[in-house]
């Protein structure tokens, strides 16, 4: 076989133009057929692991880019799959960003990203924008789409799958988990702890199925221990500092008496914490905080902070998964549900009243 150039190495003169490398001087460098080439970029998995890293390394050494568009015409396949998402300013969603394109290269695919901005709208457009550029697959965020989103991808053919969220008796495939049953569970555990004056930082319920589904579990929950989340308990916020340190100022100005506040995410506690402790209140002394997604820097806040752990980067897995077994026409679980653990941590604590009576 023909001796590849270390990646350090210096590029021969006589070296052909890269625009002008062709599969013949991949194959004939690697020692394989054209045809071995083309299964490499086109079905990676009919490929050895060793013969695959002899054809990629001698790709390198040439500077060899497989034609995209060529590929398309013969496979009719872009080998591309999309995700929109609704910000990156969140790092669950990054999260699923590097995971699905991790899970997508190791199907030979790659992976365009595009951004809603929590807007069912924006989503649409950027759906449009992503079958323009001809993808194969689409992961989405949550279930509630516009209806000429799944009238889209249906007419172009386009595999698609919903995440974050998971019912059997959706048309629409999906991996998610039980939205629902985790704030409820949170919820329980607060009232386990003597919580009574409970209130909720959510995100908004109309743009979002996940945060009506959190807050349908919060309800839920206190109406089965015999109380009502009333409207001074609650309060609507974008996932930004700023706008959740305001709506715990908010409810705390409401009713003084709340011992315990539930965020829907992460982002929204840690704005809680910070404006409780400007307000002169110790969390979790004199009032608990809990949160929604485990993101890194949980655990290492002061207090660390209570909250819903979730598999997120998992979840964009099953998702590359589903999208690739429907694009080779290949069974998949139309539904996966994965399940959440609630983490206790520092944030938590019996309300005041309730140690005050055991002392």
């Amino acid at each position: 076989m023909p001796e590849l150039s270390g990646s350090g190495a210096r590029p021969s003169r006589n070296r052909k133009r890269a625009s002008s490398v062709g599969i013949r001087d991949v194959a004939q460098l690697s020692g394989v057929s054209t045809a071995t080439v083309s299964r490499v970029y086109n079905a990676p998995d009919t490929v050895s692991e060793q013969v695959r890293a002899r054809v990629e390394e001698a790709a390198r050494t040439l500077s060899y880019i497989p034609h995209n568009a060529a590929r398309a015409l013969s496979s009719r396949r872009s080998r591309t799959l999309g995700i929109v998402i609704p910000t990156v300013q969140n790092s669950i969603f990054a999260e699923q960003v590097e995971w699905l394109q991790k899970r997508a290269m190791v199907h030979g695919y790659s992976t365009l990203v595009a951004l809603s901005g929590f807007s069912a709208a924006g989503e649409a457009e950027q759906v449009r924008a992503l079958a323009r550029n001809g993808i194969d697959g689409i992961m989405l965020v949550g279930a509630r789409h516009l209806p000429e989103v799944y009238d889209l991808l249906s007419s172009r053919g386009i595999a698609y799958i919903n995440t974050s969220v998971a019912d059997e008796a959706s048309p629409h495939p999906c991996v998610g988990f039980d939205n629902a049953a985790a704030m409820a569970h949170t919820t329980a555990f607060l009232l386990n702890l003597g919580h009574r004056e409970i209130a909720v930082i959510s995100g908004d319920t109309d743009a979002s199925d996940r945060a009506k589904l959190r807050l349908d579990g919060t309800t839920r929950a206190l109406a089965e221990a015999g109380l009502h989340l009333d409207d001074a308990h609650l309060r609507r916020s974008d996932y930004s500092m700023a706008g959740s340190r305001a709506a715990c100022r908010e409810l705390m100005n409401a009713s003084p008496g709340i011992t315990a506040i539930m965020c829907h995410n992460d982002v929204q506690a840690f704005a809680a914490v910070l404006e409780l402790q400007r307000m002169g209140l110790r969390v979790p002394e004199d009032i608990s905080v809990t949160g929604f997604d485990d993101l890194e820097w949980a655990r290492h806040l002061s207090p660390g902070l209570t909250t819903v752990r979730v598999p997120w980067g998992r979840m964009a897995e099953i998702a590359a998964d589903f999208l690739v077994a429907q694009l080779d026409g290949t069974q998949h679980r139309h539904t996966t549900i994965l399940d959440f653990d609630l983490v206790v941590r520092e944030s938590t604590a019996p309300p005041p009243a309730t140690k005050a009576a055991g002392n």
